[in-house]
């Protein structure tokens, strides 16, 4: 069985992954921004300007992958409750009409990715996604359907955890 303590501490490992990148990006975005070659020469010249809005780019996303980090660290999954039916921290196997199976864990704003545990692939969503919410309250056997622009999309829970 998929231990979900695993699928936090994966979250949170690919996070710090992003954020190094994102950091080094701004780092140098705001190097090339400040950098004396850029200087405008005329009003034409955006390079400076274009690096100095990537670099504020580049700082906001940081500061977004630093709270979902924030979010995940402080994330304690719960253990599933078949009076609550699907929450926050449920790990569930969905089935499509085609009987394709996938795994999902419900998790907090953030951290959506896709992660391979043995062999196995677990997508990552937060309940404020539309298959998200669809799932919430649902339990084993019942259907989750949502609209994807003119397309209704039904699956099955097969499990919870």
């Amino acid at each position: 069985m998929m231990d979900k303590f695993l699928l936090q501490q994966l979250v949170l490992e690919r996070l710090a992954e992003d954020l190094l990148q994102t950091e080094q990006a701004a780092r140098a975005a705001h190097e090339t921004a400040t950098h004396e070659e850029n200087i405008a020469e005329n009003k034409y010249d955006t390079l400076g300007l274009e690096a100095a809005y990537l670099a504020t780019g580049q700082a906001r996303r940081a500061e977004a992958i630093r709270q979902a980090m924030a979010n995940w660290r402080q994330f304690r999954p719960p253990a599933y409750d078949v009076g609550k039916g699907i929450q926050l921290g449920a790990l569930v196997c969905l089935a499509d009409a085609d009987g394709k199976e996938q795994q999902l864990f419900l998790g907090p704003d953030g951290g959506s990715m896709k992660l391979t545990i043995d062999a196995q692939i677990v997508q990552v969503i937060s309940s404020d996604t539309p298959l998200g919410r669809a799932m919430l309250g649902k339990c084993e056997g019942d259907e989750v359907s949502m609209q994807v622009a003119s397309t209704r999309q039904q699956f099955e829970v097969l499990w919870v955890r």
